[in-house]
């Protein structure tokens, strides 16, 4: 089935266990595209994204390597907001475009758009007829992310209020999971909504 018939778009705060799901969900046959991965391979030596990133902002933000110094670039947007706005300018309509390429070429059971920023900008809109959020306590997003990538609460918490609130993501969804249990039951809730996507994709296909 074309992925404009039938598509997730899942979505989550930074720490709220997007990989984790998306993992679960590749196991039982959907394909996973991937936003973070996608924007990844565009900054690596000899990417797509690497010239234009070099021309707005300067060879000090590529690597000797050539690839994209994501550490210097991370701290320089989140000092200073509208260069973040002239990243996103650069990187977003490419992801977007590689994106949709590797949903037509996709052979699982139905495509799962994974992104971050689903609910927060217009040119996400639309991967997806689906919306899932992975949600989670707030306080457990921070603990998680300070172990995972050796920032302070306060990097955390600016990261965090770069992105949608629990509220405004919940607002959103078609289906949640609530990722404060255990892997064995998130992998239940997985299981179980991946039978009423494929039961879906069969009713839409008929």
């Amino acid at each position: 089935m074309d992925y404009q018939d039938f598509s997730i778009g899942l979505t989550g705060g930074i720490g709220s266990g997007k990989t984790l799901v998306a993992n679960l969900f590749a196991d039982l046959g959907a394909t996973i595209v991937d936003a973070d991965e996608v924007a990844r391979n565009l900054t690596l030596p000899g990417g797509a994204g690497i010239e234009p990133v070099r021309r707005q902002f300067g060879d000090a933000f590529i690597q000797p390597d050539g690839a994209m110094n994501r550490a210097m670039m991370r701290e320089h947007v989140f000092a200073h907001p509208e260069e973040r706005l002239k990243l996103e300018a650069i990187l977003h309509p490419l992801i977007r475009d590689i994106s949709f390429q590797q949903a037509r070429q996709a052979k699982g059971d139905y495509v799962i758009f994974v992104n971050p920023l689903l609910v927060e900008l217009p040119i996400w809109r639309g991967m997806g007829t689906r919306v899932l959020v992975i949600d989670c306590p707030e306080a457990l997003q921070v603990s998680r992310v300070m172990k995972r990538n050796n920032l302070t609460e306060d990097q955390v918490r600016a990261i965090m209020a770069t992105q949608a609130s629990r509220e405004q993501r919940l607002a959103m969804a078609d289906d949640v999971i609530h990722n404060d249990k255990s892997i064995e039951e998130i992998a239940s809730e997985v299981r179980g909504l991946h039978a009423r996507y494929k039961k879906l994709v069969e009713n839409r296909a008929s």
